[in-house]
């Protein structure tokens, strides 16, 4: 059976400084909202796949998000991860922004 996706809101765009990143709860799950120099949009998993530690916690570095707890790093617009400890990469979801309103796909 294919699950069913939906849109939504997570935050207002303003929300959101340039170059950061904040935490966005739905239900059980956490997920982290980026937003890049040029006003892009970009949403992932909240934890690190290494040990489940909040992203948003983490420094953002162009599209890199480095991870607080042991420095591993993923590049957010992808998911892939890029340097150890983390070895999984990170689940990405489509976002979309209206209204200045920021959406994801989950």
């Amino acid at each position: 059976m294919q699950e069913l996706l939906q849109w939504v809101e997570a935050c207002e765009a303003d929300a959101i400084d340039e170059e950061d990143v904040i935490r966005f709860d739905h239900g059980d799950r956490t997920f982290a909202i980026y937003r890049t120099a040029k006003g892009s949009y970009y949403a992932t998993d909240g934890y690190c796949t290494h040990e489940k530690f909040h992203l948003s916690e983490g420094l953002v570095m162009g599209t890199i998000i480095e991870c607080p707890k042991h420095n591993g790093r993923f590049d957010y617009t992808t998911g892939a991860a890029k340097r150890t400890p983390v070895c999984v990469d990170l689940r990405t979801y489509p976002v979309k922004l209206e209204h200045n309103k920021v959406f994801i796909q989950i």
